[in-house]
């Protein structure tokens, strides 16, 4: 049976294989400890607190704590002093009740005797589950593209924000790449520009010195808390889940004022795209648009050049949107066929890509003044 809080299906193969080693396996240690520290943060206003998420929730109380803490509802009825078994199964099954009929939260697999048992395997399925409805599955993050985020799963959508925070990193999972330290203290920085300046000169060698630079920062500058400690980031077996539970605090963080924050400016992180940029399609006379959007990349000015077929410059004209993605939209006509090069630059600098080769083909006919005529028509 497949495990109640896979992060999505088509896991890879080596992370579900992972799943089926004992209860000491490192990576169940590492998420236990994770999904502890989570639960445990949002317990906080309640002034509960879990020691042993497998036995803590098996009455229910704690259970009902923490749903109230994340959901901000109330409780209006349950066994405050359960001592039978009948009791706490009472106090679990309300609290599922309340998460599938009142927050609409789907539940695979959990069953209220398998928390009161204290079975650990579905107690983290729904701590999980938890995760990914109260941590993850958020509103619209700054920068995200709403349409874009609609159709994701939560890894997908979670995963690409941190390509648009640090595109120079290349991540592409929630474990390995994690592992040397260098990741988490870049995606602060680039949070925080000025908080880890050194990031880019860190050593891998130096893999818990690494993380534990960036998770401080993290912690005393954005105000996360270490849901996973450095030594566990860097562990060949963290798994995805303990990973996206502390990297989906990032999404949401505000900075501290008296941050040591210099800004920065980092074209890498320009993206530009659309038709007038697509290697085929343009054609000549036509206006060839496409959007240039600057959002973390810091203060600059953006400086397009498009160069005909035959090296002569041709007008492009560049207007700012001053929207939340720090746009603008840009729009050139070619005027005649061959191929043309379109060079971007922020802050005087080349953005990625550059520069786009845009083949231009002729000038579409008229269709109104095509006349047919003959005995098949």
């Amino acid at each position: 049976m497949a495990s109640p809080y896979e992060v999505e299906d088509g896991q890879d193969e080596d992370i579900a294989a992972e799943r089926d080693l004992g209860d000491d396996a490192m990576w169940k240690v590492i998420q236990k400890n994770t999904f502890t520290r989570w639960a445990n943060e949002n317990l906080k206003p309640s002034k509960m607190t879990l020691v042993d998420i497998e036995k803590d929730l098996s009455d229910g109380l704690k259970l009902i704590s923490l749903i109230e803490c994340l959901s901000g509802k109330k409780f209006q009825k349950f066994n405050k002093k359960p001592t039978f078994r009948t009791q706490k199964f009472e106090n679990v099954t309300m609290s599922l009740r309340f998460l599938e009929h009142d927050e609409g939260i789907k539940l695979v697999n959990i069953d209220s005797s398998d928390i009161v048992d204290a079975k650990l395997k579905l107690i983290m399925g729904l701590i999980w589950t938890l995760i990914l409805h109260y941590s993850i599955s958020m509103p619209t993050w700054e920068g995200e593209d709403p349409a874009s985020a609609k159709d994701q799963t939560p890894k997908q959508r979670l995963l690409a924000w941190i390509q648009s925070k640090i595109p120079e990193k290349n991540i592409t999972n929630f474990a390995s790449d994690w592992n040397d330290g260098t990741a988490i203290a870049a995606l602060v920085d680039a949070l925080a520009p000025g908080v880890c300046p050194d990031w880019p000169s860190m050593s891998p060698k130096d893999a818990i010195k690494n993380a534990k630079v960036g998770e401080d920062a993290a912690e005393k500058w954005l105000d996360i808390p270490q849901l996973i400690k450095p030594d566990e980031m860097c562990n060949p077996k963290v798994d995805e889940l303990s990973m996206m539970t502390y990297l989906s605090r990032f999404p949401n963080a505000k900075l501290k004022s008296g941050a040591p924050v210099v800004e920065k400016v980092n074209s890498a992180r320009v993206k530009a795209f659309g038709p007038g940029l697509e290697p085929t399609g343009n054609v000549v006379g036509a206006p060839a648009r496409f959007i240039v959007e600057t959002v973390g990349a810091g203060k600059g000015d953006v400086l397009v050049t498009v160069l005909n077929p035959k090296g002569a410059p041709e007008k492009c004209e560049v207007v700012f949107n001053n929207d939340r993605t720090v746009s603008y939209s840009c729009v050139y006509h070619p005027t005649i066929e061959g191929q043309y090069k379109v060079t971007i630059k922020f802050a005087s600098k080349d953005i990625p890509k550059v520069p786009y080769l845009v083949q231009v083909t002729s000038k579409l006919g008229d269709a109104s003044k095509v006349t047919a005529q003959g005995p098949g028509i």
